[in-house]
C-alpha cells in the first residue's frame, strides 16, 4: 500500500517520472484502479448530501465505466488519429496512466464541507485535467502538450456523448414511464 500512495501523491505533485513509471509497470493496473475507485468514492461521500448511497455505489460504477470508455478513446484518437512519429502505446498503458490522473479526485471528499463542495469540485476538476494531459502526453510519448490536450479533449466529447446517449436510453431522458 505505501506504493500506491506514494505514487497517488507524486502523480497528484505531476510528477511526469510517476506517470512513466506506472506507463512501463503491468503490473500497476489494480493500483490505477483503485485510485479511480477512490477518487469516485472521495466524490461520492463529497456529495453525500445530495446523492445519497446509491449515488456512491453508483457513481463509483459510473467513473469506473468511463475510465475504461475514456482510455480507449485516448488510445484510438492518440494512437490512430493523431500520433506523433514517435507515438508507441498499448491501451494498458492508458489505462495505467490515465487511472493514476484520478488521483488528485480524493481532495472530493471535503465537498461535504457545506458551501464549499462546489469549489472543492471545480478545483480537483481541473487538477486531475491537468493531470490527465501529463498522463496522455507520457504514454503516448507526445512531444508536444497541445496535442495532449487535443486528444483529452477530443475523447472528452466523445464520452460525454456516448454517457449522455446510454443515460437518455436507459431513463434519464426525463419521459414519464
Amino acid at each position: 500500500m505505501p506504493l500506491l500512495t506514494d505514487r497517488m501523491i507524486r502523480a497528484a505533485k505531476l510528477d511526469v517520472n510517476v506517470y512513466e513509471e506506472v506507463e512501463a509497470d503491468k503490473s500497476a493496473m489494480g493500483q490505477a484502479m483503485w485510485v479511480v475507485v477512490l477518487s469516485s468514492v472521495a466524490a461520492g461521500i463529497g456529495s453525500s448530501g445530495t446523492t445519497g448511497v446509491s449515488g456512491l455505489l453508483i457513481g463509483t460504477i459510473v467513473a469506473l465505466i468511463a475510465w475504461f470508455v475514456w482510455a480507449f478513446i485516448t488510445y484510438f484518437v492518440g494512437t490512430k488519429i493523431l500520433p506523433e512519429p514517435q507515438t508507441s502505446a498499448d491501451y494498458g498503458e492508458l489505462l495505467r496512466t490515465i487511472g493514476f490522473s484520478s488521483s488528485p479526485g480524493v481532495i472530493r471528499i471535503l465537498g461535504i464541507i457545506p458551501f464549499l463542495g462546489w469549489v472543492i469540485n471545480i478545483i480537483a476538476g481541473i487538477w486531475m485535467l491537468i493531470a490527465m494531459v501529463i498522463a496522455v502526453r507520457q504514454a503516448l510519448d507526445y512531444k508536444s502538450t497541445g496535442r495532449a490536450v487535443g486528444v483529452c479533449l477530443i475523447g472528452w466529447i466523445i464520452q460525454f456523448i456516448i454517457i449522455f446517449g446510454v443515460f437518455f436510453l436507459f431513463g434519464g431522458g426525463g419521459q414519464p414511464s
